[in-house]
């Protein structure tokens, strides 16, 4: 694909190479060649295998687990085609890892999203692409552009069509900080929205106050932008199912799932789960309870328009 004299070029890290090669085959493109790898001693080792001078380079890596690896990948490569004289380079990261430190909660805290922020726009980019930040004032911290793609729109869709008709549902916010979220998902579904009040008493542990709002005969479908431990999500589909909802259903754009994530959900009073593949899921944490929804499409339409110098800002919004 060549516009106006600067043609376009996607890579990969090993971060998530099953949706890469989603996106390439929708823009109809192949995966750009290069060797992503590690020297012994656990350096990341990068050779891009061909010829990027002038081109728009989008390089495509989830700064998921293992995190600090797949980082240095995206930073090395970012370095990589910089140095190769690449015209343009946009950093494609379906999903941003460290946004959760994103301010100080504590004295002597550090705010690692803005750090990371500082290192993708040092090593080189000059864009980012990126969905469902844990916190939309990340893009603030970064001082090139940052395009904030929106994931709950593709699930909001699935529910829509799997809950033809929605009379007795009603969307579920796990805590406070969920509920703007969680309010855009009900609006589009055209159902009430309820809300969990917990305290959280230490990192990754949750419990459950309050419920606010009429869930008792209903389907609840709890919203989150990312599901790690599962701690948050499981409190609340137990806690609805005590208070008297008839299922419980929950989504998330970002499956995490890390620790005992998997053992809590299989034992927890969910009926289905809906990911986004913004995270590869390895096949021990493919279990029936888990629904998965690609986010292809959406990365691929807004890297053309990208690289179109068209607005992306329709696709904010819309599927």
């Amino acid at each position: 694909m060549n516009l106006h004299g600067k043609d376009i070029k996607i890579f990969a890290g090993n971060s998530n190479r099953g949706l890469v090669n989603e996106i390439a085959d929708k823009i109809g493109i192949p995966v750009g060649i290069a060797s992503v790898g590690g020297f012994s001693d656990g350096e990341t080792a990068v050779n891009i295998g061909e010829v990027v001078r002038g081109s728009d380079v989008f390089i495509i890596q989830s700064t998921c687990q293992p995190v600090n690896d797949n980082l240095m990948e995206l930073l090395v490569m970012i370095d990589a085609v910089k140095r190769a004289s690449a015209g343009r380079i946009t950093a494609v990261i379906p999903y941003f890892g460290y946004a959760r430190q994103d301010r100080k909660a504590r004295a002597r805290d550090p705010i690692s999203a803005k750090l990371v922020a500082n290192l993708i726009t040092t090593a080189g980019a000059d864009r980012i692409l990126t969905m469902d930040l844990h916190a939309p004032q990340i893009q603030g911290f970064f001082d090139i552009p940052v395009d904030h793609l929106l994931g709950l729109p593709i699930i909001a869709e699935y529910l829509k069509e799997k809950f033809i008709d929605h009379d007795d549902l009603v969307i579920v916010s796990p805590d406070v900080g969920s509920v703007t979220r969680s309010r855009k998902v009900a609006e589009r579904l055209e159902c009430p929205l309820a809300i969990i009040d917990k305290r959280r008493p230490k990192a990754n542990v949750s419990e459950v106050m309050n419920i606010i709002g009429d869930i008792r005969n209903k389907k609840c479908v709890l919203v989150d932008d990312l599901i790690d431990t599962a701690g948050t999500i499981v409190n609340g589909a137990n806690a609805l199912i005590d208070a008297g909802a008839k299922e419980v259903y929950a989504c998330c754009t970002h499956a995490v799932l890390s620790g005992p994530a998997i053992e809590r959900i299989q034992a927890s009073a969910i009926k289905e789960m809906v990911v986004l593949n913004t995270i590869p899921l390895s096949e021990e944490k493919k279990i029936d309870k888990i629904t998965t929804l690609s986010v292809a499409s959406i990365l691929a339409e807004a890297i053309e328009r990208i690289y179109g110098d068209i607005s992306i800002s329709t696709l904010f919004t819309q599927v």
